[in-house]
């Protein structure tokens, strides 16, 4: 019984302390009662004043429910908790017990970080929460914020708002449906499609997720973030942007796209340098530029652009691989100016143009920057072309030389000029069986060559000529292939994704000389002409 009794004796002081806190005061200059007009209610007139637990709400009249413990306050409404938070507003309804108050006309509530204006404002004081569901205004020192629904968290100055969310301040113009806003930081969570706008040069930030500082002016962005600039768009699973210093970082599934240029850059890391203009991609970066609907692929381990829109110069560095559906190439590293359509590939470079492996030195690409077709190549030092012979896997049409120059029509090599030790090794095939007849080895120091969909169609000795023409059945073995020759057709990139495989069983390419092998003459071919050949090779200006 006694435990029974001392159980009582807590449960009674327990609601006792519940009614304190419930417990609600109230002073008015008049006080009336109307059970007709306000059944329940006591009319207070003239200096209302209600206090409970740190609340003190005064207006000009007020209805008082004692019952229900609810306070209606009308004309003038003044609610103040503490030193820090006062609102305005035309009415109010206050429950003691729920302690929740709904305000509503020209709602104003101040605390030190902002001012909030709206319609109605409800305040939740056991939770410390204000919530509006139409329309509401924000403004603190930095921003603007306003947005059709919303919450304010007092004790940590956040607010939640969703549907129709605007954030303004002089630099910028943020729009979303939600978001989360300290007024204190100016940091701002965003959730689901946002934009903001650069106020001062139109520069665009989407994303569905992340966090932008409106005071710092940096951001970082976590879901389908693309930075729209004024020369430049870049997306990717991840970006963070620094407006201050005009740096952007992006990771994962990154797409760069020149808006003045028909040419993308995609990768897996990317810094953009704005105020530089310059760019910077690596893991699996590739360089993409459209050409008459026909993309020209460029991937290496390491690419960088520089320069103005009209001037941007293009390097990518090491295991360097490109496809284009009639042109596909490899080397070390490549160079390009997209103002004058040069491009240079450095370090063991070879390149397949139809059926027509070229490889040198050094080749240097010529574009025509109007059309962006290709125009011309030179292919500088132990210059060397070799084409598989069209009815044969083991014999091969070549040509080699100290350098060569090229001409396309229509992204085909048309011409070939020789220039200096010029070498020639062509299988001789009837036009009508298709039969091989003769195989022929030359040697003069300048030959040109014209090609018909990458077959020599006629060869042209600018300069005396040494040669031999040999029956199948009587050509030497050591004749067969020119000294220097390397077929690489499975380092040949057949179509895009294989610019992304790298040639771990690659031959090791000759060291080259400094010195050419002096030619040997055979003999003079115009002594063997086979009369009764109907060679598809002409040999003009003999």
């Amino acid at each position: 019984m006694k435990r029974i009794f001392f159980l009582l004796i807590i449960f009674s002081s327990l609601i006792s302390f519940s009614q304190e806190k419930k417990k609600l005061e109230y002073y008015a200059e008049q006080q009336d009662t109307d059970e007709e007009k306000y059944p329940g209610a006591t009319m207070l007139l003239g200096k209302v004043k209600m206090t409970q637990d740190g609340i003190i709400l005064t207006c000009q009249q007020a209805l008082y429910y004692k019952k229900q413990n609810f306070f209606k306050a009308i004309g003038n409404v003044l609610i103040k908790q503490g030193d820090t938070i006062t609102q305005t507003s035309d009415y109010a309804d206050y429950d003691a017990n729920a302690k929740q108050a709904l305000s509503w006309g020209n709602v104003v509530l101040k605390d030190p970080t902002m001012t909030l204006t709206t319609d109605t404002l409800q305040f939740d004081r056991i939770n410390q929460k204000l919530y509006y569901k139409s329309y509401a205004t924000i403004k603190d020192t930095t921003n603007t914020l306003k947005s059709k629904y919303g919450n304010y968290y007092l004790e940590n100055k956040k607010f939640i708002a969703t549907t129709r969310v605007t954030v303004v301040n002089p630099e910028h113009k943020l729009a979303s449906n939600h978001l989360d806003y300290y007024t204190t930081s100016g940091v701002t969570y965003l959730y689901g499609p946002s934009t903001i706008t650069n106020t001062e040069n139109e520069n665009k930030i989407y994303c569905e997720k992340g966090f932008y500082n409106t005071k710092t002016n940096i951001s970082h962005f976590t879901k389908n973030a693309k930075l729209f600039l004024k020369e430049r768009t870049i997306e990717g699973d991840s970006l963070y942007y620094n407006k201050n210093i005009g740096f952007a970082s992006a990771t994962n599934n990154i797409k760069v796209i020149d808006t003045v240029q028909n040419f993308i850059t995609k990768g897996n890391y990317a810094e953009l340098f704005e105020l530089k203009d310059s760019l910077y991609i690596i893991k699996k970066a590739v360089a993409i530029s459209i050409i008459e609907k026909d993309s020209m692929f460029i991937h290496g381990d390491t690419l960088l652009v520089t320069g103005k829109p009209n001037k941007r110069i293009v390097r990518t560095y090491h295991n360097v691989k490109i496809f284009k559906s009639d042109l596909q190439g490899k080397c070390d590293s490549i160079h390009t100016n997209q103002a004058t359509g040069y491009t240079k590939m450095y370090r063991d470079p070879v390149i397949w143009s139809d059926s027509n492996q070229i490889t040198g030195d050094s080749i240097y690409l010529q574009s025509n920057v109007a059309t962006e077709k290709l125009d011309s190549l030179k292919v500088f030092n132990n210059a060397f072309i070799i084409s598989k012979d069209s009815l044969s896997e083991n014999d091969f049409n070549q040509i080699k030389g100290r350098n060569m120059l090229g001409k396309f029509e229509n992204n085909k090599l048309k011409t070939l000029l020789v220039k200096g030790n010029a070498e020639s090794v062509y299988f001789n095939r009837n036009e009508e069986t298709q039969i091989l007849e003769t195989i022929t080895k030359e040697i003069s120091s300048d030959i040109e060559f014209t090609f018909e969909n990458g077959i020599i169609t006629s060869i042209k000795y600018l300069k005396a000529t040494d040669g031999k023409t040999y029956p199948p059945s009587l050509l030497p073995e050591d004749i067969k292939k020119l000294k220097g020759f390397i077929w690489r057709e499975d380092e040949q990139p057949k179509k895009m994704e294989d610019i992304f495989i790298r040639d771990t069983n690659q031959k090791k390419l000759p060291t080259k000389k400094k010195t050419l092998e002096k030619p040997v003459l055979i003999s003079d071919p115009k002594k063997i002409k086979n009369k009764k050949n109907k060679s598809s090779v002409s040999k003009i200006g003999q």
